[in-house]
């Protein structure tokens, strides 16, 4: 178990950042697109060098870190600074490998979000960025906890950052990660056919083993590969039993579901396992499909844990103020997992 005692993020919904916001922002051509954001923090010379992902998670990241000093950055990320990579490979054939821009290549890594940040704080201590597809956010959630048993006395910086890149999108279309017909997000989880919606955003937190002044805790983490239902099943089946126990009660689920109706069977056997009672909110035609979108809702979590203000735009009673959080997610149905949020 560790803390959370900061946070920050970015996505494609207003509400997220503008309390004042209630409404659901719109999804375009099958796509949920991040808000632009406040980048001060960032200095001009260097904004106009970052790609789209590289400025969401230095834009998160700084605001947490502005607010407490780090000893380490852990981020995860699928696709961290794809659209810059592409635009290297392109000049490396257009220049015969003559007069390439290094900028395109230095921000085309996927440790280009930790590195910046390193950089930019002058921070000398762990510094990791974790590409696992569908468990990236969730390996560097593992790797955090690790180290804070290692460290019990220090804090991190952890998040999960990912943007939609023309060429990514075109490849995971073809894939048939994505929907064929046009469709709202707001229709998305009750869109009958296969694929999803493409997404993007970032959010960060501040951790450590202080229970003090926490918004929320970490209580377990699972992450499996899979795509035996029998094993996801008993695997989840496992999970609440281990760590749910006595008078303790799963307050809500939050569900990964995504409107491909190739997963729903997924969810939908994650839900049957607890009281039929126990309401669930759906992220996804919030956040669109992402490999990091994980990150997305533990902010959200974190969010309800200690205020209801977005229980409209997840569709969940507007009473509720959940004490433990279950959240299951699955990439492509072979990659799964598991997280229990709790108030500290």
């Amino acid at each position: 178990m560790f803390y959370i005692h900061q946070s920050s993020c970015i996505s494609a919904q207003k509400a997220f950042s503008d309390p004042s916001e209630t409404s659901l922002t719109a999804s375009v051509n099958n796509k949920l697109y991040a808000c632009d954001a406040n980048y001060d923090m960032i200095p001009p010379n260097t904004l106009r060098r970052l790609g789209k992902a590289v400025k969401m998670g230095i834009a998160t990241g700084m605001q947490v870190i502005n607010q407490q000093a780090v000893d380490g950055i852990v981020i995860g990320t699928a696709n961290g600074g794809l659209e810059d990579c592409i635009k290297f490979l392109n000049q490396i054939i257009e220049f015969e490998e003559g007069r390439l821009t290094p900028t395109n290549f230095v921000q085309s890594t996927t440790n280009a979000i930790a590195g910046q940040l390193g950089i930019m704080t002058v921070n000398k201590g762990y510094n990791i960025t974790h590409v696992h597809r569908g468990l990236a956010f969730e390996n560097a959630l593992i790797d955090t906890e690790m180290l804070l048993q290692e460290n019990p006395d220090r804090s991190y910086l952890i998040g999960g950052v990912d943007e939609i890149s023309e060429y990514n999108y075109t490849i995971d279309t073809l894939a048939g990660c994505y929907k064929k017909e046009d469709v709202s997000n707001k229709n998305l989880l009750r869109a009958a056919s296969a694929g999803s919606m493409a997404g993007e955003g970032a959010a960060m937190f501040l951790v450590n083993n202080s229970k003090q002044d926490a918004q929320a805790s970490i209580r377990a983490i699972k992450t499996l590969h899979s795509t035996e239902f029998d094993s996801i099943e008993k695997t989840i089946q496992d999970f609440i039993q281990e760590h749910v126990s006595g008078e303790e009660k799963i307050d809500l689920i939050l569900s990964g579901k995504n409107g491909d109706a190739r997963l729903d069977a997924y969810y939908e056997k994650c839900v049957s396992l607890l009281p039929a009672n126990t309401p669930v909110g759906y992220y996804k035609q919030l956040t669109g499909e992402f490999s990091t979108a994980t990150a997305i809702a533990l902010w959200i979590a974190v969010t309800l844990l200690s205020t209801n203000r977005l229980n409209a735009l997840l569709e969940i009673p507007a009473t509720l103020q959940p004490k433990n959080i279950l959240l299951y997610n699955t990439c492509r149905g072979n990659q799964h997992s598991l997280i229990l949020i709790s108030k500290p």
